[in-house]
C-alpha cells in the first residue's frame, strides 16, 4: 500500500517521466519488507532505522526533465503527507467552486463580483514560484475564483443585464481582462471612450454634406494570419463571387481585399432606369446566401436542418417540414464550429454568452470584412443580413448579428430572433466616414441612404 501512494505521488509532482523513479521507491519498499520478515544475519541484515527513510533520489534523463521537479531525498513517510496535502488543497478548490455554482443568479450582485475579483489577485500574489506542488504548479485556487466570478458574471447577464454591463465597464479591464468577459456587445471599450469627443470634432472638421457621419474605428489593425483553409475558402467564395455578379475577379488585388473590391464593385454598379438601390440592395443578400449555399455544399444544409434545426426532412409523411427543434445543443455546437469554417471572412473568433446568458454566442474579436472595408453599406447588405437570412431560411436557426463599429468587435448569437436594422439601436445612422464607397456613390440620388441605412 505504501508502495502504491509513492508511486501516485511521483506521478502527480513529475508526470510521466518520472516513473523510472518508481523503481527506486520499489527497491526502498522491499529493502523496508525484508527487514520486518526476513531472517536477520550477519550477513543480510539491514538497519531497521534506516528502511523508513530510504531516499528516493531525482533522475534527470534527459533535458526534458528540466520541467519536472520530481522529489529529492524525500523519505515515505514525507510523500504521505505530501499526498495528504495535494488532496486537501484538491478539497478545498472543488468546494470553491461548487460554492460558486450554488450561487442563484438573481442574488448575485456588483460586490460579490469585486470579491471574486479581489480573491483572484489574492490567490495569485500568495503564489510562490518555488511551490512544486501540483495544486501550487496549476495554480487550481485561482483558477477556482477565476471561475466563480465567470459564474457571477454570467448571473448578472441573465438577471440584470443593466447591472452587468456597469459592473463589466467598471471592471474591465483593469481588474477583469475584456476577453474573460461572458458577453461584450454593449460593454463600452476604455480606449473608445476616451476618444469619442475627438471623433466627433474631426467628423465636424472635415465639413461633411452628410451631418450623420459615423466615426471610424480607432484602435490599431489587426494582422490577420489566413491558414491554409482559409486562403482555400476564400479563394473558392470569391469565384462564386464572380459568377454570380458576372464582374469579374479583380485578380490585380489579392485576399481578402479583392473579395471587398468585388463586393464593392458590385454594391455601387450603375442601375439601369427602372431599378432603385433598395431593389439592389436584396439582390446583394441573395448573392451572398446563394454562395454561401453552394460553399455548404448541397450536403450540409439538409444535415445541419435534421439534426441542429430538428426541421423533418421530406419523407412523403404528413410530418414534413415540421420543426422539432432548434435542439438543445444547436447554438452552442454551431458557436464552436463557426470559427473553423468562417474565420476567412471575418478573423479571429471565439465562444461567448448571448444577451440572455445562455451558450450560443460568438464574438469576433476584429472583424476583418469590417477592418478592411471600412464600409458600413458592404457590413450591413454582404455580411449581417445574408447571414442572418441564410441561418434563417436555409439552415432553420434563427441569427442575431451585432457589429460594433466602435471596436469593430462583432457578436454572433445563435438561436437569437434579430431586430431590423432600422430597430437596432446598435446599428448607428450614417455611413462611415472613412468610407470609399460613399464617394463612389456621390452624386447618385438616393444612393447613399439606402447603402448605409
Amino acid at each position: 500500500m505504501r508502495f502504491i501512494c509513492v508511486s501516485f505521488v511521483i506521478f502527480l509532482v513529475g508526470g510521466v517521466d518520472s516513473f523510472i523513479v518508481i523503481g527506486a521507491a520499489a527497491r526502498a519498499a522491499a529493502a523496508h519488507s525484508s527487514v520486518a520478515v526476513g531472517p536477520i544475519s550477519s550477513t543480510n541484515a539491514v538497519p531497521v532505522t534506516s528502511a523508513s527513510s530510504a531516499p528516493i533520489a531525482r533522475l534527470r534523463s534527459s533535458p526534458s526533465d528540466d520541467n519536472v521537479k520530481a522529489i529529492e531525498d524525500v523519505g515515505v513517510d514525507d510523500l504521505l503527507a505530501r499526498v495528504s496535502s495535494e488532496l486537501g488543497e484538491l478539497s478545498r478548490c472543488i468546494s470553491l467552486v461548487f460554492d460558486y455554482i450554488s450561487r442563484k443568479d438573481d442574488g448575485v450582485s456588483a460586490e460579490d463580483v469585486v470579491m471574486a475579483c479581489d480573491a483572484v489577485d489574492a490567490a495569485a500574489a500568495a503564489a510562490d514560484d518555488a511551490d512544486d506542488t501540483l495544486a501550487g504548479r496549476l495554480s487550481l485556487r485561482r483558477r477556482a475564483h477565476e471561475f466563480g466570478r465567470y459564474r457571477l458574471l454570467v448571473g448578472m447577464l441573465r438577471s440584470d443585464y443593466q447591472g452587468y454591463v456597469a459592473t463589466a465597464e467598471f471592471l474591465s479591464p483593469s481588474r477583469i481582462p475584456r476577453a474573460d468577459l461572458p458577453n461584450v456587445q454593449d460593454v463600452v471599450y476604455p480606449a473608445v471612450a476616451s476618444s469619442s469627443s475627438s471623433s466627433s470634432s474631426i467628423v465636424a472638421a472635415e465639413g461633411e454634406k452628410d451631418a450623420r457621419l459615423v466615426p471610424d474605428c480607432e484602435l490599431v489593425d489587426m494582422a490577420y494570419e489566413d491558414s491554409l483553409l482559409d486562403k482555400a475558402l476564400l479563394s473558392i467564395f470569391r469565384r462564386l463571387v464572380a459568377g454570380y455578379t458576372g464582374l469579374g475577379m479583380r485578380e490585380d488585388v489579392p485576399g481578402i481585399k479583392g473579395l471587398l473590391a468585388q463586393g464593392r464593385e458590385y454594391m455601387t454598379i450603375e442601375l439601369p432606369p427602372g431599378t432603385s438601390y433598395s431593389d439592389h440592395a436584396k439582390a446583394q443578400h441573395d448573392m451572398v446566401k446563394s454562395t454561401l449555399g453552394k460553399l455548404m455544399t448541397p450536403v450540409l444544409p439538409p444535415f445541419y436542418r435534421v439534426f441542429m434545426s430538428g426541421i423533418v426532412p421530406d419523407l412523403g409523411t404528413e410530418w414534413d417540414g415540421r420543426r422539432l427543434g432548434p435542439w438543445f445543443y444547436a447554438p452552442y455546437l454551431t458557436s464552436i464550429v463557426t470559427p473553423i469554417f468562417f474565420g476567412f471572412l471575418v478573423g479571429p473568433s471565439r465562444p461567448n454568452r448571448r444577451r440572455d446568458g445562455d451558450r450560443g454566442g460568438l464574438v469576433v474579436e476584429k472583424c476583418k470584412f469590417l477592418q478592411e472595408s471600412g464600409c458600413k453599406g458592404l457590413c450591413l447588405h454582404q455580411c449581417k443580413i445574408p447571414a442572418q437570412e441564410f441561418f434563417a431560411e436555409t439552415l432553420g436557426l434563427e441569427l442575431t448579428v451585432r457589429p460594433n463599429f466602435a471596436t469593430q468587435e462583432c457578436q454572433w448569437s445563435f438561436g437569437e430572433t434579430p431586430l431590423p436594422p432600422e430597430e437596432d439601436p446598435s446599428f448607428p445612422n450614417g455611413c462611415l466616414v472613412g468610407c470609399e464607397s460613399r464617394r463612389a456613390m456621390a452624386g447618385r440620388k438616393g444612393g447613399g441612404d439606402v447603402l448605409c441605412m
